[in-house]
């Protein structure tokens, strides 16, 4: 039985996972939410990528995720599909954008999700978050300062990043500390990928 559970929800997970490449691919006719138009390449740069960083992220049954930036709502919207417990919050200055995942979060049926039209810098949650993660941030001290602001005491911030950025890395404020940087496998993107995974050490 609980062998048939796991399976039912591995499909309930790819099902939402088609659905949400769907209405992708019909809102950015319109609206150029992503510069890739092509399907099966949004599978592999969105979907693929977002959900490789599942097995670097905290394993809790129950954790609070901000995704800083989330534009069509990477890596936010894969991670809350296949993470139905967690509680994830979509964040961008975009209203297009923001329009267009909070529709996706209506048809999909996401409760676990929210998604904010404001700036990173100038909205503030009642409840700072286990992890905050980006992947469309400009530099990485950039986001990381930005992140404090919504990161828990013992949370971690991660970025996601191509090549790895050493030169970024040497330039993160004293009171980041760098955790890991793992390199990601993407399955179908023969493209570099890391994460840069930090602690916000408050000195």
């Amino acid at each position: 039985m609980e062998h048939r559970d796991g399976a039912d929800a591995a499909l309930e997970v790819r099902r939402k996972l088609e659905l949400w490449l769907d209405l992708l691919v019909k809102w950015n006719r319109v609206y150029n939410l992503t510069a890739i138009r092509d399907r099966a390449q949004m599978e592999t740069h969105h979907v693929n990528d977002a959900l490789a960083l599942l097995p670097h992220l905290a394993q809790a049954e129950s954790l609070r995720v901000l995704d800083i930036g989330t534009g069509a709502g990477v890596p936010g919207i894969p991670v809350a599909i296949a993470r139905p417990s967690w509680r994830v919050v979509l964040l961008d200055s975009n209203q297009k954008k923001i329009a267009f995942v909070t529709q996706a979060v209506a048809e999909l049926g996401l409760d676990n999700v929210t998604a904010v039209a404001a700036r990173a810098e100038h909205w503030r949650a009642e409840t700072p978050f286990d992890i905050v993660v980006s992947r469309a941030y400009s530099d990485l001290a950039s986001f990381a300062i930005v992140a404090a602001r919504h990161v828990a005491p013992e949370g971690r911030i991660v970025a996601m990043k191509g090549a790895y950025p050493a030169g970024e890395i040497e330039a993160l404020p004293p009171e980041f500390d760098v955790l890991t940087t793992p390199r990601l496998e993407v399955p179908g993107l023969d493209a570099e990928r890391h994460l840069v995974v930090m602690h916000h050490a408050r000195r």
